[in-house]
């Protein structure tokens, strides 16, 4: 078995024709200038995947997709339109283009449209590690998936029944390019295993899940260690009791306080800064977190999942930290956004890669020990974030913890506050940080948090 996770390669070249890419987007450029384009920007996208899911035992589906995309945004001085095809003929890409000179011609004018500035374009473009081509045949996936789910409902008798397993791997090739004369492209890769099951006792059934991600299979936790993180997480969730309403610290575990994170990102993100729909409206230079906490962005981790070397303009990325000493050090900016608040881009058109923040010496087990008595909230449900007026309200489940050790299990509780309230009563993020995705931290634990249960 394990075998199939070492059946790799890191060669782009043999899985995507990077040349005719590149002629390809040029065609559409130079079509765009000839039908009297002041500027224009083109961008291709090339996937291909695996996707097997399993249930009880049983082949569910076996999905395999190939799919093709690429796009045209032109500018006539600041009339802006865009076109996209899925056939790459050159036939085809006319008349795309063709199709957004029309409608360009026609669009109401917009002195903030246009390209990223010429300037922050990326010069150079390292080999990051993202792609990394998973050799694995349908039968294969079949296998470790029916293994996962085997190595979940076998972990204990109060495992009754899954929701199944699934695993999925799968290529792409991206590549950008604008009249400035800028083209950048990679090829990325994106490999995932996961498993979720039922449990069962006379008070009633519970469910749960567990998954691994990463872009060289190799990295993947094993079909051992997902089926039994989510049986386990499904046991400890059985017996589960409303508690009565209160006030109480809480911690959230860190797969949870990735929200968050993104809450905070949307905040400042300059879309919603120049619309003015920001809790955190005209912020840079105050204090959002205490003084201990800094967040960073790291476009240029070698193969971690949000790590890229220039944005969806071409502008190239680069080490920022958005939060420092607690304050609040700039906004995400794309050219459009930029230019509305008169800024320059942050090179985050498409959003924001690897962003991380500080954390403390501590295990969620050393975060429970100093909340002493409180709510470890696992699970969030409902879209109670209001992102206008920071107003936090959603539903939850979790766990009762009193002298530092879970109690029991509880659901069906609310939990509200603000998140200005939540951000600057953050006490500590632990060092149990999830790293399966773009948002990476630790359990948080806030100071106070109302809690409405029985």
């Amino acid at each position: 078995m394990a075998n199939l996770f070492k059946q790799t390669s890191t060669d782009a070249s043999s899985a995507f024709d990077q040349q005719l890419y590149t002629n390809t987007v040029e065609l559409m450029l130079a079509e765009a200038k000839r039908q009297g384009a002041t500027s224009a920007e083109a961008g291709l996208s090339v996937e291909s995947g695996l996707s097997v899911n399993v249930r009880l035992g049983e082949v569910e589906t076996i999905e395999h997709n190939r799919d093709k995309i690429m796009g045209a945004t032109v500018y006539f001085g600041q009339h802006k339109a865009s076109a996209s095809t899925t056939d790459f003929s050159p036939e085809a890409i006319k008349s795309t283009v063709k199709a957004a000179c029309d409608i360009a011609r026609h669009t109401e004018e917009d002195q903030y449209a246009g390209l990223a500035d010429a300037d922050l374009m990326a010069k150079d473009i390292p080999d990051l590690g993202l792609y990394c081509h998973w050799n694995l045949s349908a039968e294969g996936a079949i296998e470790l998936a029916q293994e996962c789910e085997a190595v979940a409902r076998n972990f204990d008798q109060r495992i009754t029944n899954s929701e199944g397993s699934s695993v999925s791997t799968h290529d792409g090739y991206r590549l950008y390019a604008n009249s400035h004369g800028f083209s950048g492209g990679y090829a990325s890769s994106r490999h995932s295993l996961s498993c979720t099951v039922i449990g069962e006792t006379e008070n009633g059934m519970q469910r749960d899940h567990w998954y691994t991600v990463a872009r060289d299979p190799v990295n993947l936790e094993s079909v051992t260690e997902v089926g039994q993180k989510a049986a386990q997480h499904t046991l400890d969730r059985l017996d589960a009791r409303k508690i009565p309403t209160c006030q109480s610290p809480v911690i959230f575990s860190a797969e949870v306080a990735r929200g968050l994170l993104g809450s905070f990102l949307s905040a400042i993100n300059g879309n919603n800064q120049y619309r003015k729909s920001s809790f955190l409206l005209d912020h840079i230079g105050k204090q959002i977190f205490p003084g201990r906490f800094t967040i960073d962005e790291r476009p240029h981790l070698m193969g971690a999942l949000g790590s890229a070397a220039f944005d969806n303009e071409g502008v190239a990325t680069q080490n920022r930290n958005w939060i420092e000493n607690g304050v609040l050090q700039g906004y995400v900016l794309d050219s459009y956004s930029a230019r509305r608040l008169n800024m320059q881009t942050t090179g985050n058109a498409g959003g924001v890669h690897n962003l991380f923040i500080s954390n403390d010496d501590k295990t969620r087990e050393d975060l429970l020990k100093e909340m002493g008595t409180g709510l470890l909230v696992t699970e969030v449900m409902g879209q109670g974030v209001n992102i206008v007026t920071g107003d936090y309200s959603r539903g939850a489940s979790g766990f009762w913890v009193a002298n530092g050790e879970i109690q029991y299990p509880v659901e069906e509780i609310t939990i509200a506050s603000t998140l200005q309230e939540m951000y600057q009563q953050l006490v500590y993020v632990g060092n149990d940080v999830d790293t399966r995705g773009n948002l990476q931290t630790g359990s948080w634990l806030i100071e106070k948090m109302s809690v409405a249960g029985s």
